[in-house]
């Protein structure tokens, strides 16, 4: 089989979902957008439905209406973006809750859909999405009228517990709620570690469930293996790959592994990227290309049938580094070709 297999663990995503809703004192919901960071939106959300899951957090509306085909009438569904103009049918026909950011999706969402449930989301600072202070202000006695299902924000700097973004960004949403009998929401997977001061009535855990960074603790989610297709011997001076950009210094066998920038392995890690063969960690030479990769395996003891990119050896994030980016966009880019297998 030339394709890679990527193999997720949807035990090890309820066993983190359990341990994160067990830190936060039995109030984590979901998040699942992005196809549940690449992961497979239907295979996670029944997983973690099994699991106890009751809440769950996509980005926008048309996730929100794909979920809901597949996950049936009673668990809630939050959508950060809010309400859009378009969005409409299918906040009504799909149940969904639209995270509120603004005063006009709020006029928008009481007139296109009276009496329908809604949650609002403010800015403490990070100015992204949410009203600011001053448009809260002026909306907050209206808006809690309405009887909004959550009060949340977003944390910025989370994943750095020292960081004085998080203290200031608390101490904001606190203000800022001061005497709201709605549940309130500040953490996602970094703000549920930073402790109970965080965690008000929900928890909204995403990238921690899925094994990578910041939850150090967090069990594996994912594995990658790429298949050899062809192992070559390389002289001196011989070069691979496209505008020669790896030449050999000394004798050389040289894999060829079915994966590339198409399966989502981004072309800029080239030269920094290392797989392993068993412990034995072998460098990628050349550049990534679009199917294929080199790999370095002079010297390793019995020739690779396959070679892991993502695994024991290293993890989703050591594979982020490689790029000078981080595990979310790693898991987010997995492309459609590989053969998935769900343990």
């Amino acid at each position: 089989m030339a394709i890679a297999t990527l193999t997720i663990d949807l035990s090890a995503v309820t066993e983190n979902w359990r341990n994160l809703n067990a830190m936060a004192g039995g109030k984590a919901a979901a998040v699942v957008k992005a196809d549940a960071y690449g992961l497979g939106m239907p295979q996670v959300v029944k997983a973690l439905t099994r699991a106890g899951a009751r809440t769950f957090f996509v980005a926008v509306a048309e996730e929100g209406a794909a979920l809901r085909k597949f996950l049936g009438k009673g668990p809630q569904i939050n959508v950060f973006s809010g309400h859009m103009e378009r969005d409409t049918p299918l906040i009504r026909d799909a149940e969904l809750t639209p995270m509120l950011n603004s005063i006009d999706q709020m006029l928008h969402h009481v007139e296109a859909l009276p009496g329908h449930p809604f949650g609002i989301q403010l800015d403490t600072g990070m100015n992204r999405l949410g009203m600011e202070d001053p448009e809260w202000t002026a909306l907050r006695e209206v808006a809690l009228e309405q009887r909004p299902t959550l009060i949340m924000s977003h944390l910025a700097c989370a994943d750095a517990p020292d960081h004085a973004m998080n203290a200031r960004q608390l101490q904001v949403f606190n203000e800022m709620t001061q005497d709201v009998g709605a549940p309130r929401s500040l953490a996602a997977t970094g703000g549920t570690l930073l402790g109970p001061d965080y965690h008000f009535d929900m928890v909204r855990p995403g990238i921690g469930l899925y094994g990578g960074l910041p939850y150090i603790d967090a069990r594996p989610v994912v594995s990658l293996y790429a298949p050899v297709i062809q192992i070559r011997d390389v002289a001196v001076g011989e070069t691979v790959g496209y505008s020669n950009t790896w030449v050999a210094r000394g004798p050389s066998r040289i894999a060829t592994i079915a994966a590339g920038y198409a399966d989502g392995i981004i072309r800029a890690m080239g030269p920094n990227a290392r797989l392993h063969t068993g412990s034995s960690s072998v460098p990628v030479v050349g550049r990534i290309s679009m199917d294929l990769i080199g790999v370095d395996v002079t010297g390793v003891a019995e020739e690779p049938e396959h070679l892991e990119l993502i695994g024991p050896h290293q993890s989703v994030d050591t594979v982020a580094g490689f790029a000078d980016t981080i595990g979310y966009e790693i898991l987010t880019s997995l492309g459609a070709r590989y053969k998935r297998v769900y343990l």
